[in-house]
């Protein structure tokens, strides 16, 4: 077998089955993708009018009236932050990450309020920004937030994601009408969502996407929407962006990931994936049926529960022999603690669901010795 580059470079081979992860690299580029990416890479352009061309590119999927490319989504955060602090002031942007006196709170749900392998307070600080939280972890009313306003709020701040709880929260429209009625803008971290036109056709004033995760991008992000807000946070590459600048060839490798994004984009049905699951469950220890995403996405994995009992291993013994074997094999981890674990198969290339469930039996006849 042909031995990829990371090989070669003596890292183990990884089965990627927990999804668009960034620990494991996030996605697989096209090679038509990275193709415009290294012709990019080998010619000299005017920076700035490439951010106004590419931001304008992006426009056109998004349907906003203009948007801006940044390194990834966490520096999205930061930068879109520190565009509603400082509103693009030149003497402002250039105080950044220091907000003392300037209105700087960033008022979000506290069941947003969320880790996605860094805390997302420390991107909204990273754009001198300070977190509000609004109402409990599990339960929030419309009247706390409007209670949280005051003349110290820079921005609000809404997280879509299948890390954030899923019930008792605020609806979007919520967080648009209030931000209106007090003329504060609205942000929406979205950096996995795979709908280009729905947060920025909500209202929302700046929207935050990975262009690395659901468009198989480059590493990169963006951010889209209002003109005003865009500008704001174009100003900041003379501040923090500066620190999260992201180069020329990534910034064509995203308009180009995103200009054949759907165009042959298949979706794993729940169909497809139950012989895999009938085939987990024939394993002694084993019972696995499917799942659709937390955050209500068209995407369905397979959930495998571990009777400990019967097989003599916890979830999280077997999810680390997994990991720890001659191939490491990476799985959704998120419900160890309940026995179960996922297999994503987005990320999952031909071939290798058969071995995973060839190491899943493996690790069970261990078991039984």
């Amino acid at each position: 077998m042909t031995q990829n580059i990371y090989q070669q470079l003596g890292l183990k081979q990884v089965i990627n089955a927990c999804g668009k992860m960034t620990i494991l690299g996030v996605s697989s580029v096209a090679p038509e993708v990275m193709q415009a990416t290294a012709r990019a890479a080998s010619s000299f352009v005017e920076i700035d009018r490439l951010v106004d061309r590419t931001g304008e590119r992006v426009s056109r999927y998004t349907g906003a009236e203009d948007s801006y490319i940044t390194s990834c989504a966490s520096a999205g955060i930061a930068i879109a932050v520190a565009a509603a602090i400082t509103r693009g002031d030149p003497h402002r942007v250039a105080l950044m990450p220091d907000s003392t006196g300037m209105a700087n709170e960033v008022v979000m749900l506290r069941g947003h309020n969320v880790d996605y392998g860094a805390p997302i307070g420390t991107a909204i600080r990273l754009g001198g920004g300070r977190v509000v939280e609004v109402g409990a972890s599990n339960l929030a009313a419309r009247w706390q937030l409007e209670s949280a306003i005051t003349d110290a709020t820079a921005a609000l701040l809404y997280v879509k994601s299948h890390h954030c709880v899923q019930k008792g929260m605020l609806e979007i429209e919520d967080f648009v009408q209030v931000a209106s009625i007090h003329n504060l803008p609205l942000i929406v971290d979205a950096a996995a969502e795979e709908d280009l036109h729905s947060w920025v056709a909500s209202g929302a004033d700046m929207v935050i996407y990975s262009g690395a995760k659901a468009f198989n991008a480059p590493t990169s992000g963006f951010i889209t929407g209002k003109q005003r807000w865009i500008s704001a946070c174009k100003a900041q590459h003379h501040g923090i962006a500066r620190a999260m600048k992201i180069g020329k060839e990534n910034m064509v490798g995203l308009v180009t990931a995103l200009a054949h994004y759907h165009q042959g984009q298949a979706v794993v049905s729940a169909e497809q994936l139950q012989p895999v699951a009938e085939a987990i469950s024939a394993i002694r220890g084993f019972h696995a049926d499917i799942e659709q995403d937390e955050a209500g996405r068209a995407i369905w994995r397979i959930r495998v529960r571990v009777n400990a009992g019967e097989l003599g291993l916890s979830a999280r013994e077997v999810e680390a022999q997994l990991r720890g074997g001659e191939i490491a094999i990476y799985a959704r981890r998120y419900n160890l603690h309940q026995g179960v674990f996922s297999l994503d198969p987005r990320t999952v290339a031909e071939g290798e669901m058969a071995l995973i469930v060839a190491r899943l039996k493996e690790i069970a006849e261990h078991a039984a010795d």
